[in-house]
């Protein structure tokens, strides 16, 4: 198991919350969980609900649009933020292409940490609201 530390070190990796600061990180981190998962594993699948964030700590996966390899990620890479904020279904299918070890953060824990610090969700929102933008300059 990944001690607090080093959650909080993953998590400050990832845009969404470069903004947080340590104290926000780790209330985070505190909800994080952390899972082992084999190989061939489907994490998340192209439009289904989806309700969990995760981090990968150790492994490898492969992210499909359409049945199309769209990406591959590794350790300290993330998918699932949009399940975060919303309840949209899934943009993408992805599956473990080795054994992984992954944060997970779920929908439920992260609006108890927002509902705790509501800063947590002005600096998220800030996040996404630049991606947004930056989104609509190459569009």
């Amino acid at each position: 198991m990944l001690p607090k530390n080093a959650k909080i070190e993953l998590l400050q990796r990832v845009p969404l919350f470069s903004g947080c600061s340590r104290a926000e990180l780790g209330a985070l981190a505190i909800t994080a969980d952390e899972l082992d998962l084999r190989e061939g594993r489907v994490l998340t699948r192209e439009g289904r609900p989806g309700r969990e964030f995760f981090v990968l700590v150790d492994g490898t996966v492969v992210v499909k649009r359409k049945g199309r390899k769209v990406g591959e990620l590794g350790p300290g890479d993330w998918f699932g933020e949009v399940s975060l904020l919303t309840r949209t279904p899934r943009t993408a299918t992805v599956t473990a292409t080795s054994p992984v070890r992954v944060l997970v953060i779920t929908d439920r824990a992260f609006r108890r940490v927002v509902e705790a610090m509501p800063s947590v969700a002005l600096k998220v929102l800030e996040k996404v609201a630049e991606r947004l933008a930056r989104d609509s300059k190459t569009a």
